[in-house]
């Protein structure tokens, strides 16, 4: 369903470990190339110890080049999102009208990233006050889209954002 799409899928230190890999092995699953990126090249703990190593930095990419762009959970989020090439990035797949995605404590980027103000959002109800405050309106729910992002709510809701970021990819 997803062999022609081409994924941007962030990776930084204590990402939570199911938001990182189930959803990167069901688009790969699914056909989708995905190419793991961060501010370094790395290789990356989660928070329950398995390892990802990211294979590019932004600066060796293109937005142009791809259909989307992953932000999984944990604490790597909070990391990412001090990384102007990070948040730059996923500014331009926003501002490029290509799917942006995140679930859990994902959504720090996101905010960061200034590109909240008007939109639905979902994640861990401990960024639910940050997500509010980046001009996001929250709404309890275990996957939605709003326009070009795709949110998913916690580790326990990976089946349902796996199935509403199909949906987006397969639309864009």
């Amino acid at each position: 369903m997803l062999s022609k799409k081409r994924i941007v899928y962030l990776v930084g230190p204590e990402f939570e470990d199911l938001e990182f890999w189930v959803p990167l092995m069901f688009l790969q699953a699914e056909g989708a190339q995905v190419t793991i990126v961060s501010y370094q090249k790395a290789t990356f703990r989660g928070k329950h110890c398995l390892e990802a190593a990211a294979e590019a930095l932004p600066s060796e990419i293109s937005v142009d080049d791809f259909d989307g762009l992953v932000v999984p959970g944990g604490w790597a989020p909070d990391k990412l999102r001090r990384y102007s090439e990070i948040t730059g990035l996923v500014r331009a797949f926003y501002e490029q009208g290509k799917i942006v995605a995140s679930i859990c404590h994902g959504g720090w980027v996101l905010a960061s990233a200034g590109i909240l103000q008007g939109h639905k959002a979902t994640g861990s109800t401990g960024i639910r006050d940050d997500l509010r405050n980046a001009g996001a309106t929250w709404v309890d729910a275990p996957a939605l889209r709003d326009g070009n992002l795709v949110w998913g709510r916690v580790v326990a809701d990976i089946p349902a954002f796996c199935r509403e970021l199909r949906t987006a990819l397969a639309d864009s």
